[in-house]
């Protein structure tokens, strides 16, 4: 894929989910405006919890999606930048530090040098390596440094985030990908993608938290002085509702989900004592097997559910010593996210300020996309946009990894921007 100074490049991001898949296909021109030209979604099948549960229903999902959007923009893609979820992510610090000569400043070698010793110092085995992300540096054992080019000292140093996921499920996901003959640009965790298009900059500066809660999973990605702070995910969702609605009120998944959507709600007020909903009992749809039920009996199922999701959530930020921090934001994004009432059950359970977050950080967004289910499709685009990872040869070259060829789009961004 060869560019030019006056021509735009496609980015192709593709977001594979518990309950949809989604494919956003951007023109980004060179002064890095981003122009959504087609877009395809639909249902995702074959997928659970973020597991890969059949290979070829989710590749259909993944073709039909694809080809909407392509059908859209009027143009053929053959990369796409992928997103990686599933409960088994996890985010690890490591530090090295390197001697330097005092009596020139600090360059681009020496901060390339100390991230691989860095790398090095790890073993991944078993796991693919997602993310690599430089948290900040110290000179001579000082504060914190951005960026440590052009300054004096004997000593740098550097933590680094590494964002791993078991080899065998970027497999499967891998597998799917190249059953829709196509290619993995480069991928990043749900819930960074997600952050990336929901959170303000004063957000990631100050401190925050993006919880992402997908149909399969809940994907969580802190951030504070402007980068990734931690990874971590969980195997519950909007689907779990879902499950519990059917199984609560006898009725049929689909039906569960619509009465989620429309009539659902994470807590109860004195009116839904009040209103009745229409349900049909699992197996019979027609208007004469309709029964009412109070919109109260609806909500109790919702709403245990839903504050057990964001107490697990609560022992993830603990883990990473943020639970009792009272000045540390949570943003809300994904499909769940949409849930009347959600946004207060989670201020109340976390002891947090939240908000609720869209995409926003594409102008040109189409207003279909403009939905919290759309975050991490969205941030995918963003991503290719900003990206600025260094990641080891050794690590990037081995054979599970599916992405030998990433530099194309990326290495084009960084000459021409």
């Amino acid at each position: 894929m060869n560019h030019s100074f006056n021509r735009l490049t496609t980015v192709a991001a593709l977001d594979i989910g518990s309950s949809k898949v989604c494919c956003i296909i951007a023109k980004i021109s060179r002064d890095k405006r981003i122009n959504v030209v087609g877009y395809g979604y639909n249902a995702s099948k074959g997928i659970k919890n973020g597991v890969i549960t059949d290979l070829n229903q989710a590749t259909l999902a993944v073709c039909n999606a694809v080809e909407t959007a392509e059908q859209m923009a009027n143009e053929r893609i053959d990369r796409v930048i992928i997103n990686v979820s599933g409960d088994k992510i996890k985010s690890t610090i490591k530090s090295a530090s390197i001697s330097i000569n005092k009596n020139r400043p600090i360059n681009e070698n020496d901060i390339n040098k100390v991230i691989e010793k860095g790398i090095h110092k790890i073993n991944v085995e078993g796991h693919e390596l997602i993310h690599c992300l430089p948290m900040g540096y110290h000179c001579d054992g000082g504060e914190e440094i951005k960026d440590p080019r052009n300054i004096y000292g004997s000593e740098l140093s550097v933590d680094i985030l590494l964002g791993l996921i078991p080899d065998i499920m970027f497999r499967n996901e891998q597998t799917i990908i190249e059953n829709a003959h196509l290619e993995i640009a480069e991928k990043a965790f749900s819930a960074y993608a997600s952050g990336l298009s929901c959170l303000v900059e004063d957000e990631m500066e100050l401190g925050a938290t993006i919880v992402d809660i997908g149909g399969g999973t809940t994907s969580i990605c802190s951030f504070k002085h402007g980068h990734p702070t931690y990874f971590s995910a969980l195997p519950v969702g909007g689907n779990n509702i879902t499950n519990d609605i059917a199984w609560g009120l006898t009725t049929s998944f689909t039906h569960a989900e619509r009465l989620k959507t429309l009539h659902g709600c994470a807590f109860m007020t004195s009116k839904d004592k009040e209103e009745t909903i229409n349900v049909y009992p699992v197996g019979e749809e027609d208007d004469s097997s309709i029964k009412q039920v109070p919109k109260a009996e609806l909500i109790s199922i919702i709403t245990p559910r839903v504050e057990e999701m964001f107490e697990l959530v609560n022992r993830k930020l603990d883990e990473h010593g943020l639970s009792g921090s009272t000045s540390h934001r949570v943003v809300l994004t994904g499909g769940c996210a949409n849930l009347s009432g959600i946004r207060d059950v989670a201020a109340m359970v976390l002891d947090k300020q939240v908000r609720l977050g869209k995409p926003r950080n594409i102008l040109t967004i189409p207003e279909n996309l403009y939905n919290p289910s759309f975050s991490t499709a969205v941030g995918l685009l963003l991503f290719a946009l900003n990206y600025t990872e260094k990641k080891p040869g050794k690590i990037i070259n081995k054979a599970s990894s599916g992405s030998s060829g990433f530099g194309k789009i990326f290495d084009w961004m960084k000459q021409n921007f």
